[in-house]
């Protein structure tokens, strides 16, 4: 079994998320008493989504990649970035250090074809949303991806910044999420890419119009898959 890296704090709320999800995945494939081999670098969150708002991108590649650097130092196999917003400077880290880094985007495309599904919804941050650095990698895997209108990207972009990753979650935001899931269904969508952790952590089991897709599990498991037994370059 190799070391799994995590560049967590993003939020804590979401780090806690892959901690279990890795563990019980590893005891599910290995059994008995085993758990993840994981090394963590928690960032300080408030300070990174600052220099979101700010545009200021550049610093938090900086920030990451010195946190993927020191991953790699303490033994880390492989790297995930615990959140999918800050995936926009996955390529950047990636150049950076020697060791694969599991691209959240790539194994949700996977999971997404294997369901026999082209067209998704994608829900997450305004970032993930708008920018191309997550939708185009989707559309590199031959996906086909729809986002709320404006209004109902700012919604849940709000309720994620104002609410989810302050520990807030309440059944008025999940009947938002899940209304914009619907309207997502009702443009096409055959399913919809909970494109953030905290937004998981919020919907839950909920039924919805079309099945979810939890980027955070996809991830996690992908990598337990990866690291204990599957194929690591």
């Amino acid at each position: 079994m190799k070391t799994i890296g995590l560049i967590g704090g993003m939020s804590w709320e979401s780090s806690l998320e892959y901690y279990r999800i890795l563990n019980r995945a590893t005891r599910a494939r290995c059994g008995g008493l085993h758990s993840a081999k994981i090394i963590m670098f928690s960032v300080d969150f408030a300070d990174l989504a600052t220099l979101q708002h700010q545009g200021d991108w550049a610093e938090i590649s900086d920030i990451l990649v010195e946190a993927a650097q020191k991953l790699q130092m303490a033994g880390a196999s492989m790297v995930l970035i615990c959140a999918n917003t800050m995936h926009r400077v996955a390529d950047a880290i990636e150049a950076r250090i020697s060791i694969p880094l599991l691209h959240i985007a790539d194994v949700t495309a996977t999971a997404v074809k294997a369901q026999g599904m082209q067209r998704v919804g994608l829900l997450g941050t305004r970032f993930t949303m708008e920018e191309g650095f997550y939708r185009d990698r989707l559309i590199q895997h031959g996906l086909e991806v729809l986002v709320p209108d404006a209004n109902g990207r700012e919604a849940v972009h709000q309720i994620i910044y104002d609410e989810l990753c302050q520990g807030q979650f309440t059944p008025a935001s999940r009947q938002t999420v899940l209304a914009l899931c619907e309207q997502l269904a009702n443009n096409g969508a055959e399913g919809v890419i909970l494109g953030c952790t905290e937004l998981e952590l919020l919907v839950g089991d909920a039924t919805a119009a079309v099945p979810l897709f939890p980027t955070t599990r996809i991830h996690a498991e992908a990598a337990v898959e990866l690291t204990s037994g599957g194929s690591i370059r």
